[in-house]
């Protein structure tokens, strides 16, 4: 999929004039086009507008099936914008997601959101350094449903599910390949060996055979070395 700069700016105005109704046109677009900056950065390779593009079909789609609320829906897709927005494939585990929902909060602050769906949006972010549901967690739907969208690229068809581990590659070509090869599968095993890797009723159903297919022969691939 290769996004479309425009729709996704169209889509984060609509929010935006939910999220933040006094803010007004120019700070919305000047939020945009910052959020856009940032997906758009030269290093990135995964995690650019197309994964973005791709997190917000899966929360269209979960929106419907699930069904979530449109204000969970709203918050959900306001995570997606923020969660990747700091991205360095050199960083210590959970660095990104920590400086994301830092941006996340300090933005949303400066737009004027409300408090609670800022709160929740940091939730949301922080979540994604684990892909982990807190039992206690304050905003269980727009949770599992983060969750869920941000590894809806597990289930990919096999043409796209290729070229994302392509891009992961890409991302971390400093890394030698042997020791990138015991870090993925390291990753990949851990979600493997869940019992149940999608939190939603929707996406364990419809999701869950093509994501296991897909680790299954990444793994078989890397345990030979490929």
């Amino acid at each position: 999929m290769t996004p479309d700069p425009e729709a996704l700016l169209d889509r984060w105005l609509l929010d935006a004039a939910v999220l933040a109704p006094d803010a007004g046109r120019d700070r919305w677009l000047g939020e945009g086009s910052r959020l856009l900056a940032g997906w758009t950065e030269p290093h990135r390779r995964y995690h650019t507008g197309e994964h973005l593009a791709e997190m917000l079909a899966a929360l269209d789609e979960l929106e419907a099936a699930v069904p979530l609320a449109p204000e969970d829906a709203l918050v959900a897709r306001t995570v997606a914008w923020y969660h990747d927005l700091a991205y360095d494939p050199r960083a210590a585990p959970g660095s990104n997601e920590h400086r994301s929902a830092t941006l996340a909060r300090d933005h949303l602050h400066h737009l004027g959101a409300d408090d609670v769906v800022v709160d929740a949006v940091e939730a949301g972010v922080l979540m994604t350094a684990t892909h982990e549901v807190r039992a206690d967690a304050r905003h269980p739907a727009v949770q599992a449903a983060v969750h869920d969208a941000d590894l809806w690229i597990l289930s990919a068809p096999p043409g796209r599910y290729a070229a994302y581990r392509a891009q992961v590659r890409q991302e971390h070509a400093s890394v030698p390949d042997a020791a990138f090869r015991t870090g993925r599968a390291e990753v990949l095993q851990a979600f493997s060996a869940r019992d149940r890797l999608y939190r939603t009723a929707h996406a364990h159903e419809r999701w869950t055979a093509r994501a296991r297919a897909n680790l299954r022969g990444e793994l078989a691939e890397l345990d030979r070395g490929a």
